[in-house]
């Protein structure tokens, strides 16, 4: 159900059914346990009005709406036998997430997948307002849904005695015309034509049955039947004789008997236990565990660090390509993007497998479209992470691919996919959710040719927001990191992981072994970067990101060659909640170690790929808090790949500024002299770069050559050379 405050409902359903009291034994089958049931509903220390995770049969709470049509495609993906009827509230109908979902019949394989039926219930009103879909003509409704490509049936009216057969014979001519559809598309040896799939709109009144009128003013099928039609009887006691004649109309003394048990006669319409709603599987799935191949075949090799320029989505798409071929047979993994896998260059997928799309395919001018395939996209972030959310609860694994300046679209979807994930982990009953994967590539600082609208890193501040068990943020530094990271988030359960990568040719800094380790620390000293093996750090240079590791590393070549006697130490920070305490997240580093990383007292110029404010949050409570975060402060235009970091202060030559500042306020404990009065010099050289590169951006639009073609230096710097573990 999609409709507010739909619990209950189904509470009632599953309670009738029996399922509820094998559940929770202790709301019996009598007046005892209908007392308990009732007092529990709504109420401090109860159940929510909503079909909550401690429902049985929901997998959908409804409390924010927009989201049960697209839940329902894709809670059908896959499963060829399920029918799933959604129930959509005419004040629901008018949100955007819910009239782009209606599209999703354009996406349904009749041969491979289930078949959604969505049940439109037209009652007139929202909170205060009349529906918009209520308020036009019924040709035009009709039309509608039409043109959506549905065949729309009507149910209306208003008599009991009347509609409920009337509901019953138009599910049954429904439930005809999808097994039709059905067996003529097995039947098909060819291409289908794309099915026109049945769909019910049900016109009752608002508040039908309840009280028809209250203090003198109209209730039944008005607003004012929203959620509660009357106030407390204990605080308008006139209200009580109304409350109890409503609640005698429906006769419960022809229900239940003496001890509030359910009559035999009607017990026996319970179906057997594996067919009822509120026993369905899929709603509480045992998952089926997600083959993964060794991504170590997939990995970048090379000689020198940063001399190979890859992207790093473009290698793991080979990864990808492999694990949707692994599981083909399965078929429980599929990719959801809004037009953006092969602009995210995951493209190696549609090696093995296509887009799935029923409608029009032409052939001479489309690409990678079938009726079947692993691969579903849509230019509605809402609809693809409705998709991706339906998949997940009923058991698939799955992957969105997205904009990271749009994936804000999904932030509410994604609020409350974290709400059920942290309630199921605390009810008994619930099996374990494969987690929600997000890869969030075009990030902020590659977006030279889209500008200003195109660059916003803000969604991980969202993201930190939730319980801390429940979400993780990674920032791979390179491809075979991502490879790693990847790996390791499609391998967890209830979860939701946001992975940040690039998909532009980039250097590569570690070996796949020394990605495994470093990812399976999540934050780690890179040596070969660092100089202060047995002495101790003047200063640590950290970052989180694969750009701020470019500009933090290209810092440190210049500091170390500009200033040999500094002491610097180099910290990369591939899971972001390790900087979190222990206490606050269970990644989170301990004291102890965070302090053998970043020191206690010790300046740290960190190079973040996000706000500022982020960093400053996870680290506060630290015994060191002498952190100097750079990170994107809101300054973009459509400029050079590098001039995006200079205009937000993230550059080399800003960041080794940042460092001599530090020397020159004294914070620098133990520099010699020499080193002190060299880093004013150094500094001003920096500035001069900073014109030389605004000048020279101006003249030619690209980047100085000193930039472009940058190199870690190996012949001061040493450790050039990757290492690779044999035994791991």
């Amino acid at each position: 159900s999609g409709r507010g405050h739909g619990g209950n409902a189904q509470v009632a359903q599953s309670f009738l059914e029996g399922t509820y009291s094998e559940i929770y034994p202790n709301i019996t089958q009598d007046e005892t346990g209908i007392s308990k049931l009732f007092k529990q509903f709504s109420f401090p220390g109860g159940i929510p009005s909503h079909c909550s995770p401690d429902t049985p049969g929901s997998m959908h709470e409804g409390g924010e709406l927009g989201y049960s049509l697209s839940h329902a495609f894709g809670a059908v993906l896959d499963k060829p036998n399920l029918i799933a009827a959604c129930v959509i509230g005419d004040g629901e109908a008018e949100t955007g997430p819910l009239a782009t979902s209606w599209h999703s019949n354009k996406f349904l394989n009749p041969k491979t997948d289930g078949v959604v039926l969505p049940i439109l219930h037209l009652n007139g009103y929202k909170i205060s307002n009349p529906t918009l879909l209520d308020r036009i003509p019924k040709s035009e409704l009709i039309s509608l849904f039409v043109g959506y490509g549905y065949e729309p049936i009507l149910v209306e009216g208003d008599d009991p005695g009347k509609m409920h057969p009337q509901f019953a014979a138009a599910l049954d001519s429904c439930y005809e015309k999808i097994a039709k559809i059905k067996e003529d598309a097995n039947a098909c040896k060819g291409l289908m034509p794309r099915p026109i799939w049945p769909m019910l709109i049900l016109r009752t009144p608002k508040g039908w049955t309840g009280p028809k009128i209250v203090d003198g003013k109209m209730i039944e099928g008005t607003h004012r039947s929203h959620q509660v039609p009357m106030s407390s009887p204990t605080e308008n006691p006139s209200h009580l004789p109304i409350l109890e004649a409503w609640l005698k109309s429906y006769k419960p003394e022809e229900l239940f008997d003496s001890n509030g048990t359910l009559r035999r006669e009607l017990k026996a319409l319970v179906v057997p236990h594996d067919l009822r709603m509120s026993a369905n599987p899929y709603t509480n799935p045992h998952v089926k565990k997600l083959i993964l191949p060794d991504y170590s075949p997939y990995s970048t090799a090379f000689h020198r660090r940063g001399e190979l320029k890859v992207g790093d989505c473009e290698v793991f798409g080979e990864y990808l390509r492999a694990i949707v071929e692994a599981n083909e047979s399965s078929k429980n993994f599929r990719i959801f993007g809004p037009d953006e896998t092969q602009s995210n260059r995951l493209g190696a997928v549609f090696k093995v497998t296509k887009k799935q799309f029923m409608g029009e395919i032409d052939d001479k001018r489309d690409e990678n479209m079938a009726q079947y395939g692993r691969v579903m996209e849509m230019l509605s972030e809402h609809t693809c992470e409705g998709w991706l959310e339906g998949y997940v609860l009923t058991g698939g694994h799955g992957l969105l691919n997205s904009y990271e300046a749009f994936i804000h679209i999904i932030s509410s979807m994604f609020n409350q996919h974290a709400k059920w994930i942290k309630m199921i982990k605390e009810i008994h009953w619930r099996h374990r959710l494969p987690s929600l994967n997000i890869l969030l590539a075009s990030h902020v600082w590659r977006q030279d040719h889209n500008g200003f609208t195109h660059q916003d890193p803000g969604f991980l501040n969202h993201v930190i927001t939730k319980k801390p068990e429940n979400v993780r943020i990674y920032l791979p530094p390179d491809a075979n990191c991502l490879l790693s990271v990847m790996n390791h988030c499609f391998s967890s359960y209830n979860r939701i992981n946001v992975v940040v990568a690039g998909k532009h040719p980039a250097q590569q800094w570690l070996s796949i072994d020394e990605a495994k380790v470093h990812c399976t620390m999540g934050a780690s000293i890179w040596d070969w970067a660092s100089n202060d093996r047995g002495k101790g750090p003047d200063v640590v240079v950290a970052c989180a990101g694969d750009v701020p590791t470019l500009e933090a590393l290209a810092a440190v070549s210049i500091l170390r060659k500009q200033l040999p006697k500094l002491s610097v130490r180099f910290v990369n920070v591939v899971d972001l909640m390790k900087l979190l305490s222990r206490e606050e997240h269970v990644h989170g580093l301990k004291d102890a170690v965070f302090d053998a990383l970043f020191t206690k007292d010790k300046p740290v110029v960190f190079a973040f790929h996000g706000y500022i404010h982020l960093i400053q949050k996870l680290v506060f409570g630290r015994t060191n808090q002498n952190f100097l975060v750079k990170g994107y402060i809101e300054e973009g235009t459509i400029t050079t790949p590098f001039d995006c970091t200079v205009r937000n202060d993230l550059d080399r030559f800003h960041l080794v500024i940042d460092v001599c500042n530090q020397i020159e306020l004294g914070n620098c404990h133990g520099v010699d002299q020499e080193t002190r009065w060299s880093a004013v010099y150094v500094r001003q050289e920096m500035y001069q770069k900073l014109v030389k590169h605004r000048e020279y951006i101006n003249e030619f639009g690209v980047d100085l050559d000193e930039v472009a073609n940058w190199e870690w230096s190996t012949s001061q710097l040493g450790h050039s050379h990757p290492s690779f573990f044999k035994n791991m």
